[in-house]
């Protein structure tokens, strides 16, 4: 029996929870079992109340509000021990039309992908000024880059993705997930992929980016971030081989008018080109200890993996009794 889950994540949605629930399907081709997921942020309204009028099957609630990272990985662990097949994430602002799930989860019932992102048509989207939509592009571009992968939405919310796909991601970002899970997918080798799918008109402003500036230098943080922590001694080496390269400039400098006739001074030269030499051999030793200590995670996050495949397997057991 093939059991998908719609997860929500929510943060004072009351306004249009009632709407995107009303929208999402209770039966899909291929697929056996569908149920929808809430996960309240710590809202103040009543998201919750809303949730469970509308039919939501489970909501899982916070006191606090812990942000969009925190309550999508939520949703995923207990989606896992519901014994979820394949979830399915959208926004709870009904921006996605929810007639594409099935366009959506159907790489992954063909055993195509692992993980399903849905691909905004960003330049019909008409509340998107031409400024967002250079930025959109250009962060799915680096989002490309950095993840050896060909996803074209990177920020884009709604994506599916198998049970086996979801234990593997770990998001240490409490800001959002869309980048971060996607560059860890694809250093991961799991199998990832888009798909076009529609959007509705907006209903309120995002709440995500606060404004443009503020929401690059998150993404642009995030970014390096997982840069190093999964490619920690290629990014310490590089800033370290970097240094070098400025370094050996006055240093050359100095021992060119040391041995010549005007040997006298430049001792400036001197001084800054150590500097320089020496940050980058520090930086170099420190993506060697970085390089050790991803070993480590990489063994933590096989174990962590393993010790959710056990916990899935119980849950699975109890549900059956």
């Amino acid at each position: 029996m093939l059991k998908l889950i719609i997860q929500i994540p929510c943060y004072n949605e009351e306004a249009m929870l009632g709407v995107t629930l009303a929208e999402l399907p209770r039966q899909l081709p291929g697929v056996d079992v569908v149920e929808w997921l809430v996960i309240d942020d710590g809202s103040t309204d009543r998201t919750t109340e809303v949730a469970r009028e509308a039919g939501a099957n489970h909501v899982i609630r916070f006191t606090v509000n812990r942000g969009l990272a925190r309550a999508f990985m939520a949703g995923l662990d207990f989606a896992v021990r519901a014994g979820a097949d394949i979830i399915v994430n959208t926004d709870a602002d009904n921006q996605y039309k929810a007639e594409d799930i099935p366009s959506l989860i159907a790489p992954i019932l063909e055993g195509k992908a692992e993980i399903v992102v849905g691909e905004r048509p960003i330049d019909e989207i008409a509340h998107f000024s031409p400024f967002k939509r250079l930025l959109q592009k250009a962060g799915s571009w680096v989002v490309r880059l950095a993840s050896r992968t060909d996803v074209l939405d990177a920020p884009s919310g709604f994506r599916a993705m198998t049970r086996e796909a979801a234990m593997r991601l770990n998001v240490f970002d409490s800001y959002t997930y869309t980048l971060e899970t996607i560059i860890q997918a694809g250093r991961k080798n799991m199998a990832i992929m888009s798909v076009p799918v529609r959007v509705n008109p907006e209903t309120r402003p995002s709440r995500l980016i606060s404004s443009i500036p503020e929401y690059l230098r998150r993404s642009v943080l995030t970014i390096v971030r997982i840069f190093m922590t999964y490619r920690p001694f290629r990014f310490f080496a590089l800033l370290g081989l970097c240094s070098l390269a400025v370094g050996l400039i006055p240093s050359i400098r100095f021992l060119y008018y040391y041995f010549t006739a005007n040997s006298a001074g430049h001792i400036q030269s001197l001084i800054f080109g150590v500097l320089f030499l020496g940050t980058g051999v520090s930086l170099i030793v420190v993506g060697l200890l970085a390089d050790l200590i991803g070993v480590n995670r990489q063994l933590l996050e096989d174990l962590r993996w393993r010790v959710r495949n056990i916990e899935n397997e119980l849950a699975d057991k109890n549900r059956k009794t």
